[in-house]
């Protein structure tokens, strides 16, 4: 993958995720920033490592993204997002805590819903890929069962993970939100098929 590919995926995540973080500052009625600073091919025992230790501290929302592509995206909440969004959006006063009710999992499900669909939507119309998000679901347990999909039950196979920086950000302060997205080998090479046969700056301008 060239340097201008990078950019160029960089970018088309950068649209979809500007539109995802509209629709979720709605539901956080908080500014919502999402950037992506990393484009990584990494073995997948390094980032199911990375993925173990984020969950330790997180509740976890798992979104899968299917049809012509084959991957998911993770949402890790901490306990200080979990606590200011019960008290926006369900208002609910309780403390810090990753440990959630019936009602605090189904409110991160509908984010990871209102952000996947956001994000795939956006992906679709710009590469021309027939792809929808699956449901969310809140994994419990070991994350190797989750990903087993996208390494192919072969933890060496090198999928294509976005580390994403998401930030509730309002006047006094800012929080980070993990955020990852992978794409399994093959799904890496369908979009790189894809942005090196497609006139991108001239048949389709970014941002429209």
């Amino acid at each position: 993958m060239t340097e201008l590919e990078r950019d160029i995926i960089r970018e088309i995540l950068n649209i979809g995720l500007a539109r995802a973080a509209d629709s979720f500052a709605v539901v956080a009625q908080e500014k919502v920033l999402l950037e992506v600073p990393n484009l990584d091919i990494v073995s997948g025992r390094s980032i199911l490592e990375k993925v173990n230790d984020l969950q330790a501290g997180h509740v976890v929302i798992q979104s899968d993204i299917r049809g012509d592509f084959n991957g998911t995206t993770l949402m890790f909440f901490s306990g200080q997002h979990v606590q200011r969004l019960s008290r926006v959006c369900l208002r609910m006063q309780t403390s810090d805590s990753v440990a959630i009710d019936d009602m605090q999992e189904s409110l991160l499900l509908e984010i990871s819903n209102i952000i996947t669909g956001a994000l795939v939507t956006q992906l679709a119309n710009i590469l021309k890929a027939r792809i929808y998000g699956a449901p969310p679901a809140h994994p419990q347990g070991d994350m190797n069962a989750a990903l087993r999909s996208l390494l192919h039950d072969n933890p060496m196979v090198q999928p294509l993970i976005f580390s994403v920086i998401t930030q509730f950000s309002d006047k006094d302060n800012s929080v980070e939100l993990p955020l990852m997205i992978f794409f399994d080998r093959e799904t890496f090479e369908k979009i790189i098929g894809i942005i090196r046969t497609y006139d991108f700056m001239g048949g389709h301008q970014f941002g429209d």
